[in-house]
């Protein structure tokens, strides 16, 4: 059998790269941000996570909120954001060497703009459980992520981070199920999370349609602050 000819690599040297594994909590699912990745022969019309190269004049951070703006179509200020991990397989991009540095983030569902929940051409939201094959080492990063998100929610306020303004026990209750992927028992977790002082009740209510109103509470600060929430 002739021998196949091994590709000569696009880039010479090891680059730097930045990808953004984005989160938000919307219709009692955990969703992620994902873009189309078109790089023939390598990759066609497959799905990854934003991000690309970090230009020599900018920061790591810079370049991540630039590459989730330019390609995921999200606003810098929206976001929470922090260092996941550096990716330095040899062979995580069949370009040549690049090492990406991953970050999570974090986003509430009702600060986004109707373009930014939309679907488009180059960017959707899909479920974190379905995301299948992703381009590159992205299902990689995307356990990581899930590990880091799982690990900060048990440890800190980071869920702020993604719920809306207001919301019922019961929410905060099934959002932190779902990051943490446990069922809890609800009269501890309330008394637990009550107890804490991180939420701030508010004057109102929000009718059910075959309950009795529930209380209404938002975080107390916006800062993510360490506690022991489970």
């Amino acid at each position: 059998m002739p021998k196949t000819r091994k590709q000569k690599p696009l880039l010479r040297f090891a680059v730097l790269a930045v990808d953004a594994a984005l989160f938000t909590l919307h219709d009692k699912q955990l969703w992620v941000r994902l873009i189309r990745v078109h790089r023939p022969p390598y990759f066609r019309n497959a799905w990854g996570f934003p991000g690309g190269l970090i230009h020599p004049d900018e920061t790591a951070e810079d370049a991540v909120h630039r590459h989730l703006n330019a390609k995921a179509h999200i606003a810098e200020s929206k976001l929470y954001m922090e260092q996941l991990h550096a990716f330095s397989a040899v062979d995580r991009d069949p370009r040549g060497r690049v090492v990406s540095v991953a970050y999570l983030a974090l986003t509430p569902w009702d600060a986004l703009s109707r373009r930014e929940k939309n679907d488009a051409p180059d960017a959707r939201w899909v479920p974190a459980d379905d995301t299948q094959t992703l381009a590159y080492d992205h299902n990689e990063i995307l356990t990581a992520a899930l590990t880091r998100l799982s690990s900060r929610a048990a440890s800190t306020t980071i869920l702020s981070a993604m719920m809306p303004d207001e919301f019922t026990l019961t929410e905060i209750e099934h959002a932190y199920e779902l990051v943490v992927k446990k069922d809890l028992d609800k009269r501890n977790f309330r008394k637990k999370i009550l107890k804490l002082k991180i939420l701030a009740p508010l004057s109102k209510k929000r009718a059910g349609e075959r309950a009795r109103p529930a209380a209404l509470y938002r975080f107390a600060s916006p800062r993510v602050v360490e506690i022991n929430a489970l």
